[in-house]
């Protein structure tokens, strides 16, 4: 009888396996009201803009966007906030929706008036088909992403500061120079792209949001340890004195494992130096994989919590 009981389940691990639908870790995370827009909350406005070239990386262009709030003030410096892999964040559709959350974050004074500048990573477009795009939605061409984003030096932080601020402000807006009324965002890549650049210039920036941070060395890796590895970071953390950087970060459990590293660690051990430091961030591990789902579902809270004593 007991046999004739298990029959069915090993009729089923021998057609299928022992695992036959792969939990979807991600779908708890869904959008809140904040990510939504609302009748009645005045709409900032975002215009996207193309760079041709760079002197910081010289050859590669990139597209940039700016989102400036119905509340901006021509006469007043407003607050900035970067978003590395720009306009992936730029979309009031898409998955991070960063114009929706500003709007009705701003109009609930949940935080300041703050302008969104968008940057893509570098890229040289394929000669033979300059505006084709990949299976996943990616241009065709040479990406500098990993370049720009991985590296912990100071030459993207200086680009940010040198080229695209200026930039932004050539086209009629006026940026506040105060480290406490800037910050910066990215997911992955983007993410430790985003801390390096506070880590590097926190004259310049003092609030992060990092998200899926790649603080692993993918770097090293991949130049055989000619530069330095974001898996260095919590060393260095540890072994400088503190800095004036706030830092909200995510990570799930079932991030990557790979060459590089492994994510969830990597963004563990970051927790931890910033803890043993005494700085002041707020470390959520959820469970998700390499995704912005989770990111996204945070973003009101995250920049609620960067910005709660700055109006």
């Amino acid at each position: 009888m007991k046999l004739l009981r298990l029959l069915p389940c090993l009729l089923a691990i021998s057609l299928f396996g022992a695992d036959p639908k792969k939990p979807d870790y991600d779908s708890q995370y869904v959008l809140g009201p904040d990510s939504q827009e609302k009748a009645g909350v005045p709409k900032g406005e975002v215009t996207e803009y193309e760079l041709t070239d760079s002197k910081a990386f010289p050859g590669y262009g990139r597209k940039w966007a700016l989102y400036v709030p119905k509340q901006y003030d021509p006469s007043k410096e407003a607050c900035l906030m970067i978003f590395q892999d720009g306009l992936g964040y730029a979309s009031r559709t898409g998955q991070w929706r960063v114009p929706v959350v500003f709007d009705n974050l701003i109009a609930q004074k949940k935080m300041p008036v703050t302008i969104a500048l968008f940057i893509n990573p570098g890229l040289i477009p394929d000669p033979k088909n300059p505006k084709g795009k990949d299976k996943k939605g990616k241009p065709l061409g040479k990406s500098n992403r990993s370049f720009e984003y991985d590296n912990v030096t100071d030459l993207y932080p200086k680009f940010l500061v040198e080229e695209m601020i200026p930039l932004a402000e050539s086209k009629g807006v006026k940026i506040s120079k105060d480290p406490a009324r800037r910050g910066i965002a990215g997911s992955s890549s983007g993410g430790i792209c985003a801390f390096n650049a506070a880590w590097q210039r926190p004259e310049a920036f003092s609030k992060v949001f990092t998200t899926i941070g790649s603080f692993t060395n993918i770097r090293g890796v991949i130049s055989k340890g000619a530069e330095k590895g974001g898996n260095l970071f919590p060393q260095m953390i540890l072994e400088s004195p503190k800095k004036n950087i706030r830092v909200f970060s995510q990570d799930g459990t079932h991030d990557l494992t790979n060459e590089f590293g492994v994510w969830p660690e990597a963004n563990q051990k970051m927790a931890d130096a910033w803890k043993a430091k005494g700085y002041d961030y707020k470390f959520i591990m959820g469970e998700g994989t390499h995704n912005g789902r989770h990111g996204a579902q945070l973003l009101p809270e995250a920049m609620t919590w960067l910005w709660r004593d700055v109006r």
